[in-house]
C-alpha cells in the first residue's frame, strides 16, 4: 500500500470519527517539541514502508533497493538507520543504508533456499540524536528464480506385478522434490517414461508419479524384468529435469502344464527286489525353476493294478524316478505298460493352454535273475520219541524253484545243526537221524530242537540273447555279476561279442561281414596311430643310421689326421686269415676247382702238383720278415713278398686266373680275379684307391701312374 493510499484511508478515519465533543488530552509540547499542536485540520499519516521484493542470484551490487525519509526535519537534518539480520546480524553486509539520504543497497546475492525473507528495522534520527519517527518495519522479500533441478528421492525405484496383470494395475510409484518455491511454476514438477525397452506396457501419472500397467502381454517366460528410465521436470514440464530408473519385475503365475519331454520312455527292473529306482522321466516347465509353479507331481493312471511302482519328483531336476515298491516277478509278468500323467503342485490357470504332452507310456521290461528256492512250509515242525535209534526218519523237505523258465535242479544241505544231530539227503531233501541226541542237549529248549536246511539250485550260466535287432560287428558288453548274499557282492566283467552270419555249425562264415566283425577290434583311429608309429619308429632308425655313418666318417677323418705321412700305425698283421691267392695250406684249393680239368689233367684229388716255373724247382724255405718301420719300408717290403711268393713252387704265381666255384656250364658269372683283365702290371689303374679313404692312398701313390 502506497503513502498516497495510506493518506486517504487517515482522512476517511478521522472524517467517519468525529470528536463528539470529547476534549483530547493536550500533551506536553517539551516532550516532543517536533511535533505541532493538533488541530481540528488535516492529520499525518504514520511512517509506514511497504514490504520490497527483490529477486535472488542478482549479480548487477550494489543494488538500490528502497528509499526511507522522514519529514519531521529539514533534508540533512536527519540520520537514517537498519539493523537486523543481513545487517548487524548474520549473514552481515547484505544490505546496507546511506545515513543522510536514507537509500537501502543490496550488497551480496541472495538465495531463496537459504533465506526467503529479511525483517529490518528502520530508525530515524535528528543530528542530536534524538527519534524523530517510531522505529520501523522494513520488510524485505526474496523473490525465487528457477534455479534448483527437481531431484528423484531414489536413483532406483523397484516394483512387482504378476505377470498377466490387467491393464491399470498399480506397480509402484516415483517421488521426487525440487528446493524452488512450491507456490510457483519453478517447483511444479510432471513426470514421464523416458524409454522401457519394448513396448508401452507401463505408463506413469505426470502429476502423482505412479506407475501402472496400461495393456496386456506380460509374459514372465518371454522378460522377466522390465527397466524403465523416468523423468521429473520442473516448470510443469518445460523446466529443469533430472532421471532414474525403475525396475519392475513380473511375478510368476502358473500359466505353463509341465509336459513330458517324449511321448514314450522304456526301462527295465529286475525281478524279485523291491525299493530300487528303474529310470527318470524327463519333463519341461518354462515356470519360475523351485516355484509349486515349476514343481511337477507324477500320477500313474494304468498299468500298475497292484501297486508295485512309484514316482517321486527330484526337486533339483523336475524329473520324476520310477522305482518298484514291490517285488517283481519274471515268470508272472515280463512286461509292464505304464500310462502316467504328470501336473503342477500349484492350480493351474484357467486361461493356460493345456500340455500338449501332459501324458506319456512307460514300458519296463522285467529282468529275469536267478531266485532263491522257496520252501513249502517254513518253519516245518515235527515230532520225534525221545532217544530215537540212529536212521529214524524225521522230515522231508521240498522246495520250489520260482524260475520255472529255467528248470534246475535243486539240492539240500545242513546249514545249522549244534549237535550234529541230523542226516540230509542232498538229492531228495529226507532229514533222518545219525544218533541218538542226548535229552541233557543244551540246544533242547522246552523240548524243540533247531535246525535249518538250505535248499540251493544249479545256475552256473546265464544266456544272453538280443532283444532288437543287432549289427553285425563286435560289440563290447559289460555284466555286472551280482550273488544272493547279504549284503550280495557283485563283480562288473566285460564281455565281447561278435556278431555274423552263423554256418550249420554255428560258426561264423567267412565275408565281408565276418571280416568287418574281426577287425572291428580296431577302430579307424588306433589302425592311424599305429601305422604312424611304425613311420615314426622307421624314420628314426634311418636317423640313427645316418647319425653313426657320419660319427664314424667324422671319427675317422679325426684318427688319420695328421697319419699321411707314417702309416704303420694303419697295417694291422693278423696271422689268422691266410695268404690270400697264394695260401695253399689253409684251405684245399683242388675241392674249389672245376672236376672236368682234374679229369683230363689226370690228376689225383688233393694237393696240385709243384710248380715248374719257380727258379728252382722246389720250395725255398720261408724266411721271417720283420715288418717295416718306416713308409719308406713299405714298398721292399711288398716286393720282397711278391719276389718270395713267385719262388715258391707250391703255389700259383700271382697272374694265374685262379677258379673258386664252379657254376656250371654257360655261368654268364665272371671270374673273382682281376688279373685276367690284364696281363701287365702297367694296364692296372690304382688311383681308384684313393677313393677308399687315406689307408689306401699311399698305396695309390706307390703303385698308381706318377
Amino acid at each position: 500500500m502506497d503513502a498516497a493510499l495510506l493518506l486517504a484511508l487517515g482522512l476517511l478515519a478521522q472524517s467517519l470519527c468525529p470528536s463528539a465533543g470529547v476534549p483530547r488530552l493536550r500533551q506536553p509540547r517539551t516532550l516532543y517539541p517536533w511535533r505541532r499542536a493538533p488541530t481540528l485540520g488535516r492529520v499525518r499519516r504514520a511512517w509506514v514502508i511497504p514490504p520490497i521484493s527483490v529477486s535472488e542470484n542478482h549479480k548487477r551490487l550494489p543494488f538500490p533497493l528502497v528509499q526511507i525519509k522522514s519529514d519531521k526535519q529539514q533534508l540533512g537534518s536527519v540520520i537514517y538507520s537498519i539493523q537486523g539480520p543481513g545487517v548487524d546480524e548474520e549473514p552481515r553486509g547484505v544490505f546496507s543504508i546511506d545515513k543522510f539520504t536514507g537509500k537501502v543497497s543490496l550488497n551480496a546475492m541472495l538465495d531463496r533456499e537459504k533465506t526467503d525473507r529479511f525483517r529490518l528495522r528502520a530508525f530515524a534520527l535528528d543530528l542530536g540524536g534524538s527519534t524523530l519517527e517510531e522505529p520501523t518495519d522494513l520488510e524485505i522479500v526474496v523473490v525465487d528464480q528457477n534455479d534448483n533441478r527437481p531431484v528423484f528421492r531414489q536413483e532406483v525405484f523397484t516394483g512387482r506385478v504378476l505377470e498377466g496383470a490387467v491393464p491399470g494395475t498399480y506397480v509402484t510409484r516415483a517421488e521426487a522434490t525440487d528446493a524452488d518455491d512450491p507456490e510457483t511454476d519453478n517447483a511444479a514438477l510432471r513426470y514421464s517414461i523416458l524409454e522401457q525397452g519394448g513396448p508401452q506396457l507401463f505408463s506413469i501419472d505426470p502429476l502423482t508419479g505412479e506407475i501402472r500397467t496400461v495393456q496386456v502381454g506380460l509374459d514372465r517366460e518371454v522378460v522377466a524384468v522390465y527397466n524403465l528410465t523416468l523423468q521429473v521436470a520442473d516448470m510443469s514440464g518445460d523446466g529443469l529435469t533430472a532421471t532414474a530408473s525403475a525396475i519392475i519385475t513380473l511375478e510368476d503365475i502358473n500359466d505353463n502344464a509341465p509336459e513330458f519331454t517324449g511321448d514314450q520312455f522304456f526301462m527295465e527292473a529286475a525281478e524279485a527286489v523291491s525299493g530300487v529306482d528303474v529310470g527318470r522321466l524327463e519333463v519341461e516347465d518354462r515356470d519360475l525353476p523351485g516355484s509349486p509353479n515349476w514343481a511337477a507331481r507324477f500320477t500313474i493312471l494304468e498299468g500298475d493294478p497292484d501297486g508295485q511302482f512309484t514316482i517321486r519328483t527330484d526337486p533339483r531336476t523336475n524329473e520324476g524316478v520310477l522305482s518298484v515298491v514291490k517285488p517283481l516277478d519274471y515268470e508272472s509278468r515280463e512286461r509292464y505298460d505304464l500310462k502316467v500323467a504328470v501336473q503342477n503342485e500349484a492350480p493351474l490357470q484357467a486361461a493356460a493352454p493345456r500340455a500338449e504332452r501332459g501324458q506319456a507310456r512307460v514300458s519296463v521290461q522285467v529282468r529275469d535273475v536267478n531266485e532263491a528256492p522257496v520252501f513249502q512250509e517254513n518253519p516245518l515242525r515235527t515230532s520225534l520219541a525221545e532217544g530215537a535209534a540212529p536212521g529214524t526218519p524225521v522230515a522231508t523237505f521240498s522246495a520250489r524253484d520260482p524260475d520255472t523258465q529255467q528248470p534246475q535242479r535243486l539240492s539240500y544241505s545242513k546249514d545249522y545243526d549244534p549237535e550234529d544231530w541230523l542226516q540230509v539227503d542232498g538229492a531228495t531233501g529226507q532229514v533222518q537221524t545219525q544218533r541218538v541226541l542226548s535229552p541233557a542237549s543244551p540246544f533242547l529248549k522246552d523240548g524243540w530242537y533247531r535246525a535249518i536246511i538250505l535248499a540251493r539250485d544249479d545256475v552256473s550260466h546265464a544266456r544272453l540273447r538280443p532283444r532288437l535287432r543287432v549289427p553285425e560287428g563286435l560289440h563290447r558288453l559289460s555284466l555286472l555279476l551280482q550273488d544272493s548274499g547279504q549284503p550280495p557282492q557283485q563283480r562288473e566283467q566285460p564281455l565281447n561279442v561278435t556278431v555274423c552270419r552263423c554256418g550249420q555249425d554255428g560258426a561264423c562264415l567267412p565275408g565281408a561281414a565276418a571280416l568287418r566283425a574281426g577287425g572291428a577290434g580296431i577302430s579307424l583311429g588306433a589302425l592311424v596311430i599305429m601305422l604312424a608309429s611304425v613311420i615314426l619308429l622307421l624314420l628314426l632308425a634311418l636317423l640313427v643310421a645316418l647319425l653313426a655313418r657320419f660319427r664314424q666318417q667324422s671319427w675317422d677323418k679325426r684318427l688319420l689326421h695328421g697319419l699321411q705321412d707314417d702309416l704303420r700305425d694303419n697295417i694291422l698283421n693278423y696271422d689268422e686269415q691266410g695268404g690270400g691267392e697264394e695260401d695253399q695250406d689253409a684251405y684245399d684249393m683242388d675241392q674249389l676247382r672245376h672236376p672236368a680239368e682234374l679229369a683230363a689233367l689226370g690228376a689225383p684229388l688233393g694237393r696240385p702238383p709243384l710248380r715248374r716255373d719257380a727258379p728252382f724247382g722246389r720250395a725255398r724255405p720261408q724266411v721271417i720278415r720283420a715288418l717295416p718301420t718306416s713308409p719308406a719300408d713299405i714298398a721292399d717290403f711288398i716286393n720282397d713278398g711278391l719276389e718270395a711268393a713267385d719262388s715258391d713252387p707250391s703255389v700259383p704265381p700271382y697272374d694265374t686266373a685262379l677258379i673258386y666255384d664252379y657254376e656250371g656250364d654257360g655261368s654268364v658269372a665272371g671270374t673273382l680275379s682281376s688279373i685276367l683283365s690284364s696281363l701287365d702290371d702297367e694296364d692296372q689303374d690304382y688311383s681308384c684307391l684313393r677313393e677308399w679313404g687315406p689307408r689306401f692312398s699311399r698305396l695309390a701313390d706307390l703303385y698308381g701312374p706318377p
